[in-house]
């Protein structure tokens, strides 16, 4: 017997949760999910369609670490965006850095302040 499984929410730790905001709200123009619950520590939710991210103001056990250059070769999360180039322009004018898909696919790599590496394909 197979378990139902669905995919609901992606925790990401950040030091700084106003940087990290910065880069989640203005640069991916998301909005905070008001009706979560207060934690223990700083965070905010974001609703993604039916799935969140969660960023958790905490420290960082792998601080330090060398991450690969190119996203796609790290763990990360991969979003569907409805306008890739609007995306490119918004993280230049940024000076965020960010990489295309190795595989020659229309997907888009970047990490946010803390290093958490992202995927976007245009969907």
């Amino acid at each position: 017997m197979s378990l139902m499984v669905a995919f609901r929410h992606i925790s990401l730790l950040v030091a700084d949760l106003q940087r990290a905001r910065d880069f989640y709200e203005g640069i991916l123009g998301l909005e905070i999910n008001q009706a979560r619950p207060t934690m223990s520590f700083a965070g905010v939710w974001y609703d993604i369609g039916s799935t969140q991210i969660h960023l958790m103001c905490l420290p960082n056990p792998e601080a330090g670490l060398v991450r690969p250059e190119h996203g796609g070769r790290d763990r990360h999360a991969a979003f569907v965006i409805s306008d890739m180039h609007e995306l490119k322009e918004r993280l230049t004018k940024a000076d965020i850095h960010f990489t295309l898909s190795q595989s020659g696919r229309g997907a888009l790599f970047c990490r946010d302040p803390d290093g958490n590496a992202l995927e976007f394909i245009c969907g």
